[in-house]
């Protein structure tokens, strides 16, 4: 039963042939034997009765497509009933009284929760190694990192421990796990999804998405999770753009005369063998699906990093401001003053990584530096924009999708990279999709060193997540790489 897809669960329980309290059952067993610390939080009774209310649904015949499928959500959204942590130690026993706008979607389509999943603190990570409760194993092989920041989400997906989960993407999220964990994974166009009830990192750059088996999965749950949303000031409007749609519309639609741009920037230094092998190999099938390769140039992609880096920080430092032991979260104790509460509780809240961005920000934001460092990063992330526009929009466009890599090896061992810019290296062919605010996702399309997953990204034009989830879907029809499972599943 897990290893079917949500296609195939929605089937099941639309024919009646299982019940989504057998379902929620067989995935909350499976996940209390399970050994990755991919969950933070799990309460069977607050699923069990989510379940029940499923069945009923479906036996009145009130169902949605999604009604009584298990779902699991990032600890990034909060969630009414079930703890919200931002995997840090400042929300550590925070609970909210509301839900997420994702999350309460969700829940409208009579989806399942199994509960929350482990990430990143605040999000900010590569490895998963930054969570105030430890990190995620990689369910191909435990010694390896799952990736971050949604490196619970990409495990439980590809240990079979729920069959869709969200995740979250600023600079690669979602795109880099799912790489890492052999599943599928979509950051949608910025704007897309809402941003109500997302424990904030970046505002100009965080950006849900979801996470499944398949692109057909990821199609369906992202239907139901995107939408203009009148409490998320950057969520675009209709008229932007930030309409309800079906993402699967355009699944079965053939690849013939479809351009794929190939950066030469995406497969110079640095990128690994086993991982160009891989990439180069899902390009030669996608050229035997009628699509022809397009060299293109994206001159400034070495300079997503440090724009990045200052952009992200900034943000963050604004951002995690709120985090001052007053009104909700972890307060210190033995304080004599104000400023020493606020001192000794962030020390105590905040993570090595997170205190490190949140000083990198506040620098680059100070009188004196912000013309030097924000403001040159915001010039330099509209030209790195640009790029994507010109190979991308308009008449003279080259292409349709561009593809590469995700990251530049497979997933590395845990401990391995303590170095922070080695791991802030890594998202070298991610970021530059989240600065420009494009759609990007990652799909399996092999395996490298030590047997572990290597993914595919493909990016589009602004709206075009029908188009990548198309092209996507077509690649898995004539694969097999996204049904590999890691042994013992």
């Amino acid at each position: 039963m897990h290893n079917k897809t949500i296609k195939e669960l929605s089937q099941l329980l639309q024919k009646k042939e299982v019940s989504a309290v057998q379902l929620a059952t067989h995935f909350l067993d499976r996940i209390e034997k399970s050994d990755l610390n991919a969950f933070l939080h799990v309460d069977r009774a607050l699923t069990l009765a989510e379940a029940a209310d499923a069945d009923a649904r479906i036996a009145a015949g009130t169902a949605t497509p999604l009604t009584g499928v298990p779902i699991a959500h990032k600890d990034i959204f909060v969630t009414k009933g079930w703890r919200s942590t931002a995997g840090s130690k400042m929300l550590a026993n925070y609970v909210s009284p509301f839900d997420a706008t994702v999350v309460a979607k969700f829940k409208a389509a009579g989806m399942v929760s199994l509960g929350k999943l482990n990430c990143d603190e605040f999000a900010m990570g590569s490895a998963n190694e930054n969570s105030a409760f430890g990190p995620v194993k990689n369910p191909w092989d435990h010694k390896a990192v799952p990736g971050g920041s949604s490196g619970g989400s990409a495990a439980a997906v590809a240990a079979r421990l729920a069959p869709g989960v969200t995740g979250t993407d600023t600079g690669g999220s979602i795109r880099q796990p799912a790489s890492f964990c052999g599943i599928t994974g979509i950051k949608p166009t910025y704007g897309r999804v809402s941003r109500f009830g997302m424990i904030a990192f970046a505002s100009s750059l965080d950006q849900g998405g979801p996470m499944a088996q398949t692109a057909e999965d990821c199609a369906l749950l992202l239907s139901a999770m995107a939408g203009f949303d009148e409490r998320d000031s950057t969520s675009l409007t209709p008229e932007q753009g930030g309409v309800e749609e079906d993402f699967s519309r355009d699944l079965d639609k053939p690849l013939t005369g479809l351009r794929i741009g190939v950066p030469k920037e995406y497969f110079g230094e640095g990128l690994a063998a086993d991982v160009a092998g891989a990439v180069k190999a899902a390009l030669d099938q996608y050229v035997k699906l009628g699509a022809t390769l397009v060299d293109i140039s994206l001159p400034n992609t070495k300079l997503s990093i440090p724009a990045y880096y200052m952009i992200a920080p900034a943000e963050a430092s604004s951002n995690l401001s709120r985090f001052d032991g007053v009104r909700y979260g972890h307060r210190a104790e033995g304080y004599k003053d104000l400023q020493d509460m606020y001192k000794k509780t962030r020390a105590e809240g905040f993570g090595p990584e997170v205190q490190r961005r949140i000083m990198v920000g506040t620098y680059v934001l100070c009188h004196g530096y912000y013309d030097a460092y924000y403001l040159k990063a915001q010039r330099i992330r509209r030209l790195i924009q640009q790029d994507f526009e010109t190979v991308l929009n308009g008449p003279n466009a080259v292409c349709d999708v561009i593809m590469g890599p995700v990251a530049p090896t497979v997933a590395w061992d845990l401990g391995s990279k303590s170095d922070p810019v080695a791991n802030y290296l890594a998202d070298i062919y991610t970021l530059s999709t989240s600065l420009a605010g494009l759609p990007g996702m990652s799909i399996p399309c092999g395996f490298g060193a030590n047997n572990r997953p290597v993914g595919l990204q493909i990016i589009g034009n602004y709206f075009a997540e029908a188009k990548l989830l198309n092209v996507a879907h077509q690649y898995q029809l004539a694969t097999e790489w996204h049904k590999q499972v890691p042994s013992g599943v």
